[in-house]
């Protein structure tokens, strides 16, 4: 690309971006207050609705993450389109770290390992704890292996945002093997930490229970939701330019057969869990099941398969419509709707033989992610939203690629 075409180019991020950044920041402070004032009067109930609320805004940046890192490895224009949109949400990850202090000051609460051991009704949970609790599961390990998760999530986030702010100036170095290096490496660090992670704050909650596949199970729902907020915000960005530019039908359908890709491993992992505990017959693994099919859980389990899987996975064979981001998107939305209630599935029956939904479980997460959302719409409006000056720019400024009336 020619130096006078490249000044012509204005690839900054819409106003509608700072708008929606402002209106989410006030939905985050509205609803934290009616946040706090439940963690007042009823605090169990808070804190298991913050534990829900903060994995899903987590699954979206680490998931980002991820993305991203798949994309440095691999190329296309696919990831370029859509690169600061995931290195926004990857950028978040300070914030969490933030919003990860309640769920250690509520740790009591959550947690029955946490609790002493003659409080513990279930004499047979209390014996088995005695030595898990000594060497595992303790408070300061707790905190020690989440300082030490962030620290490497931390880590990565800065290293692939600093190489990529380098390529919005002229001259900017070729980092693409910078990126590969970390990349690789980092792939494999975010699979260890994020089933460390899933572990200590999720599997934990029944310390009675282990699954050797739950830790993919929560990875591969990460990375789904956040290719699924990565459509969404796409969207809402086609409205306007530099995105009505660079988004072709070609980047849509890559990012709709991601999104296919993701559901079926998705569905895939979550079955290979319960052919494993089934084919095993074990009472100790056999709990998590029977407490999600009694109650009224067995009902959200079975809307869960139809609604996450059998029928987004039916909708996205259809290549029209993965090459149109209208319909898309809301299917994305959905999904990402689907995650929650698939973590809400996970978790809550851990407090709960019986189905029920508090408000806290509709505040909290609301609450966390409006404030995650006003840091989010504030990273991507910070930068361009293309780097300009990274060798494959080019890949989404081509000639061929501008066709988004017809995506």
């Amino acid at each position: 690309m020619s130096a006078p075409a490249v000044k012509q180019l204005d690839l900054t991020a819409p106003p509608i971006v700072k708008t929606i950044g402002q209106r989410s920041l006030i939905a985050g402070v509205v609803f934290g207050l009616i946040a706090l004032i439940l963690a007042f009067l009823r605090p169990e109930q808070f804190f298991r609705a913050y534990l829900l609320g903060f994995m899903c805004w987590l699954g979206v940046s680490l998931g980002s993450m991820a993305i991203l890192m798949i994309r440095h490895l691999t190329g296309g224009g696919w990831g370029m389109v859509i690169r600061r949109i995931l290195g926004a949400a990857m950028r978040t990850l300070p914030l969490l770290a933030l919003l990860f202090i309640p769920i250690i000051l509520g740790i009591h609460k959550l947690y029955i390992w946490a609790q002493p051991l003659d409080q513990i009704a279930d004499k047979h949970l209390s014996e088995h704890l005695k030595d898990i609790t000594k060497t595992y599961l303790t408070t300061n390990g707790f905190v020690i292996r989440a300082i030490f998760y962030f620290a490497i999530w931390n880590l990565l986030s800065y290293l692939l945002s600093h190489w990529s702010r380098q390529t919005d100036r002229a001259g900017a170095p070729d980092n693409t093997e910078r990126f590969k290096a970390v990349a690789g490496p980092g792939l494999i660090l975010y699979g260890f930490t994020i089933s460390f992670a899933a572990i200590d704050w999720v599997m934990s909650l029944d310390p009675s229970w282990i699954s050797t596949i739950f830790g993919l199970v929560i990875l591969i729902g990460e990375v789904l939701s956040a290719m699924c907020f990565a459509v969404v915000v796409e969207r809402i960005l086609f409205n306007y330019k530099p995105m009505s530019e660079m988004l072709s039908p070609d980047f849509v359908h890559d990012h709709g057969k991601w999104m296919l890709t993701f559901v079926m491993v998705w569905a895939y992992f979550n079955y290979s869990q319960w052919l494993i505990i089934w084919a095993g017959n074990l009472p100790s693994e056999i709990t998590y099941y029977m407490r999600r099919l009694n109650g009224g859980w067995g009902y959200v389990g079975l809307f869960i398969v139809i609604f996450h899987f059998a029928i987004p996975f039916g909708t996205l064979l259809s290549r029209p419509f993965k090459r149109n981001i209208r319909k898309l998107v809301w299917l994305a939305v959905w999904l990402i709707m689907m995650r929650y209630l698939d973590l809400f599935w996970i978790i809550e029956p851990n407090f709960s033989t019986t189905f029920q939904v508090t408000v806290a479980d509709i505040v909290v997460p609301i609450a966390i992610g409006g404030f995650w959302l006003a840091y989010f719409f504030r990273n991507l409006g910070s930068l361009p939203l293309l780097p300009l000056y990274d060798p494959s720019a080019g890949e989404v400024l081509h000639p061929q690629h501008h066709h988004p009336e017809s995506a």
